[in-house]
């Protein structure tokens, strides 16, 4: 079998390998006061496969699904836009909404170097590996008014529940003040 750039094989499904592991991450959390409720599921790449997933897990069924999006300009300046997981994105309307000019999707390489996850793992959660804030961060202004968000603990392999606010509150503490992105207007 050959390993693809979205499906990784020969990575470690619980993320010890990982710069932060997924345990520190929701040590820092609870650090922070952030509850969350996290669930274990098989490795999911894409949102098809994520709907699947909560599909046959009752307890996904609450609270509002995500995807996220690595991406990088001309400049090699980083961003990382976080939304509802449904929302049809133009990455031409994207870049220039963000003021980054034209976009395109960041190397598994870049991602790793940056955010510290792999592929299929993007996550806000991952700018606990941003310390030098090379990333930028746009939201979904819906996901920060959510009652419940789930989002990857740094793997494909898990879920983690906790609310927008929280979301807010990681952001802070990462010292990433998100560029709120209106995508009903």
């Amino acid at each position: 079998m050959t390993s693809t750039a979205t499906e990784p094989t020969a990575a470690d499904p619980d993320g010890n390998d990982l710069p932060t592991t997924p345990a520190a991450l929701l040590a820092r959390l609870s650090a922070l006061g952030i509850a969350g409720e996290t669930v274990r599921h098989e490795a999911v790449y894409t949102v098809e496969q994520a709907n699947a997933v909560r599909d046959r897990l009752p307890v996904l069924h609450s609270g509002l699904h995500i995807k996220n999006l690595f991406l990088r300009n001309k400049r090699e300046e980083m961003w990382l836009v976080t939304a509802e997981a449904h929302r049809v994105i133009d990455l031409k309307q994207l870049g220039e909404r963000l003021g980054a000019g034209r976009v395109s999707f960041g190397s598994a390489e870049r991602l790793m170097r940056h955010l510290g996850v792999r592929p299929g793992s993007v996550t806000p959660l991952a700018l606990i590996n941003d310390p030098d804030h090379r990333v930028r961060l746009g939201v979904d202004r819906a996901v920060l008014a959510a009652d419940a968000v789930w989002a990857h603990p740094l793997v494909n392999t898990m879920v983690t529940r906790l609310s927008g606010a929280d979301l807010g509150r990681f952001f802070a503490a990462t010292g990433h003040s998100p560029q709120i992105l209106d995508f009903d207007s």
